[in-house]
């Protein structure tokens, strides 16, 4: 696999995973019409930045992590099952 195939991978996943940030911003905000009440409009202009807030919300949230598991198979799960999903 060369370079630029492989930057092309990855450039399209990330595509792919803001694209669907975005379309969770859109649902978020038809329920929101749909129930009479404002979405998430408040951060920023018309709430563009809300499912970047979401994205750092779960990565910087704080993790519970039992002692008597390894560490380091514990931490990559979620990596390594991302990583599958979007494979397959």
């Amino acid at each position: 696999m060369t370079l630029s195939a492989f930057i092309s991978v990855i450039l399209s996943y990330l595509i792919a995973l803001i694209a669907i940030a975005f379309y969770t911003l859109i649902e978020r905000k038809f329920l929101g019409y749909f129930q009479l009440r404002k979405g998430p409009n408040k951060p920023g202009l018309i709430g563009l930045p809300q499912p970047f807030a979401d994205a750092i919300k779960l990565f910087v949230k704080e993790q519970a992590k039992p002692t008597a598991a390894n560490q380091i198979p514990f931490m990559l799960a979620p990596a390594i099952r991302l990583c599958l999903a979007l494979i397959l």
